[in-house]
């Protein structure tokens, strides 16, 4: 992937990474943190309601999700063992451009440092409350190990990556979630809907963060023994 990062600031004050060779950007230009929030946090980490979850995201990226779960473990008082697929990592520099604690936690920086500065491939406790897994490995043919209770599907647009939302990625995810896990995206196209209910998925479109996507998609692993989610 082209390695050519661009940094703009998104209509909430945030910034986000822009790539010339793809044309995308990393995060949402109507706001970088208002679209991770809502997205991510408010309508999967909060909605599955746990006080220990096992979270899966595609796409570490920038690494903004996950320091949003971070801050949450710790404000919030729960345990999070979080793994993280990314096949093109950021340079650490990069990151620190970002800085993103300046606009959420400026007293836990380090913390934010220490999510891409720590070892690929094998756990790593960031807090007490918040181990990361980050996995340097292509989605598309390396195994998902484990059980989730939480996906963050946060991958490039279908159009960029078309290989990232096949069926069979989300039939692989799906076979690793528990019941009653969540996976959410931004995307709410209809034809990822169609795709995640065809695997089994129970799906909602959501309303999307406030000057953002319309929608967004919330799916859900439904059984008969699946806990209850929390309703938005």
């Amino acid at each position: 992937m082209n390695d050519t990062f661009v940094i703009e600031t998104t209509d909430d004050g945030a910034p986000t990474l822009y790539l010339p060779g793809l044309d995308e950007h990393y995060h949402s230009t109507k706001g970088a943190l208002t679209e991770a929030r809502h997205v991510y946090i408010d309508m999967a980490l909060r909605a599955r309601a746990k006080p220990e979850i096992n979270l899966l995201e595609i796409g570490f990226g920038t690494g903004l999700n996950a320091w949003l779960t971070l801050l949450a473990a710790r404000e919030q008082g729960l345990n999070i063992h979080y793994t993280a697929f990314e096949l093109y990592p950021l340079a650490p520099e990069v990151a620190d451009r970002l800085d993103y604690p300046a606009l959420t936690a400026p007293q836990q920086a380090s913390l934010f440092a220490r999510l891409h500065r720590c070892e690929w491939d094998r756990p790593v406790a960031i807090d007490p409350q918040f181990t990361l897994l980050k996995r340097h490995a292509n989605l598309t043919n390396t195994p998902v190990e484990g059980l989730y209770d939480v996906i963050y599907f946060d991958a490039f647009a279908p159009e960029k990556q078309p290989e990232m939302w096949s069926e069979a990625i989300f039939r692989n995810l799906y076979g690793h979630l528990a019941p009653g896990g969540i996976l959410t995206t931004y995307c709410a196209k209809g034809e990822i809907r169609r795709r995640l209910q065809h695997i089994g998925f129970t799906v909602e479109r959501l309303p999307g963060p406030p000057h953002g996507k319309r929608e967004i998609l919330r799916a859900t692993k439904v059984t008969p023994d699946s806990q209850n989610i929390a309703s938005f």
